[in-house]
């Protein structure tokens, strides 16, 4: 696995593989509100069932981007509409 940790996902009826460093590459965004959340900083997931349970993004920078922002913001797994190449749609 060359250092890199490996996911399964299932998604659009199909099992997929992934790395974590292709997931945290894509940007975050709101299909219903078209509001970007920013790129994927984390994931939760469920050791036991071997499952994704949700992706964190990271909340919003302060003073100008030198400080960190509130704690990130938890998407379920089940709000993903679609992982695209680039971006990854969810509908909250």
């Amino acid at each position: 696995m060359n250092g890199s940790t490996e996911l399964i996902v299932i998604g659009e009826g199909r099992r997929m593989r992934m790395l974590f460093s292709e997931l945290k590459c894509r940007e975050v965004i709101n299909v219903c509100t078209g509001e970007r959340y920013g790129n994927v900083c984390d994931l939760e997931f469920d050791p036991c069932a071997g499952e994704v349970l949700a992706i964190v993004v990271p909340g919003a920078p302060r003073l100008f981007g030198l400080l960190k922002g509130k704690d990130g913001t938890v998407i379920p797994f089940s709000k993903i509409k679609k992982l695209g190449e680039d971006v990854i749609l969810v509908e909250l």
